[in-house]
């Protein structure tokens, strides 16, 4: 049920090899109880199982979109086409293997609706042991991503889990969206987050919503090398952190070459971006490390 008040909601789901997972978290989507009218954009990054065809059914309608890609793009690409996709005032992105409960949408986007903040995160439960939630992540002083504990009420956190993230259009725009020089997976979430709080939004917790997520114990549905994962961390380093803080990333590199991951993010036009951010944010990275507690 939907009311004519209510702002249209973009669901955004990138897909590769996942299933049976899908079709059951399309249905969740579409079952659960809501105020805000919907639309789910299914981007489908070369998978190979067949997971996406029982969308080409006429079952689904015109509320349902699926965007085929020829695969390569990688989770933070993905969501960028599907948020290209996307027609809705706010956008969720969700990963692909999830049951929601009634109300989830219009409860987690009340703080972005009345200006407490600008993108959100419900807790995000473990399907096999609902009582096993996190809420949002803060990093170690090894800029390790750890889920925050739950709290009362709605909070402010320094980082928000991609798994389910809602965040306004407008504002995921001008930040121009996941970074368009990651690779296959890894850092993504994070590097919105810390973008976000540096161009001087909010990222919050709602802590009154939780969905449940499927943790996988096979392996990912995508081939994902140590060299991927520290790439990216190395893009963000270079993104948003001065010259001492590159410095020390590179030596928690510890799985690829550093050099050689370094001469990789310098000739993917990261100092232009660099540059770009550096003159438009509102905080620099001592900032943020203060600002939450981060001894790094």
């Amino acid at each position: 049920m939907c009311s004519g008040n209510m702002p249209l909601v973009s669901l955004i789901i990138p897909v590769k090899n996942e299933g049976s997972h899908l079709c059951r978290t399309v249905q969740s989507a579409l079952q659960v109880k809501t105020e805000c009218p919907l639309e789910i954009i299914i981007v489908d990054d070369g998978s190979t199982d067949h997971c996406c065809d029982f969308l080409e059914t006429s079952e689904y309608g015109s509320q349902i979109k699926l965007v085929r890609s020829s695969g390569g793009l990688g989770v933070a690409m993905a969501r960028n086409c599907g948020a290209e996709q996307a027609t809705g005032e706010y956008l969720i992105f969700c990963d692909a293997h999830l049951f929601f409960e009634d109300q989830w949408i219009d409860r987690l986007l009340e703080p972005i609706r009345i200006g407490k903040a600008d993108a959100a995160n419900p807790g995000i439960g473990d399907a096999a042991n609902p009582g096993n939630a996190g809420y949002g992540y803060h990093w170690t002083e090894k800029l390790e991503p750890r889920w925050n504990s739950r709290q009362s009420s709605q909070f402010l956190s320094s980082h928000l889990a991609g798994g389910c993230f809602a965040i306004s259009r407008n504002v995921f725009f001008d930040v121009g969206g996941f970074d368009r020089g990651f690779r296959v997976w890894g850092r993504e979430d994070e590097e919105m987050s810390l973008k976000l709080w540096l161009f001087g939004y909010k990222c919050m917790l709602v802590p009154n919503v939780t969905i449940l997520h499927v943790f996988r114990s096979d392996n990912p549905p995508f081939t994902l090398t140590w060299e991927d994962v520290d790439y990216n961390f190395l893009r963000m380093a270079y993104s948003h952190f001065k010259e001492e803080r590159i410095a020390k990333c590179k030596k928690l590199i510890k799985y690829s070459d550093p050099e050689k991951i370094e001469a990789f993010v310098l000739k993917n036009g990261v100092l232009e971006q660099r540059r770009n951010y550096f003159a438009r944010r509102h905080y620099d990275d001592d900032w943020y490390m203060k600002e939450f507690g981060v001894l790094f």
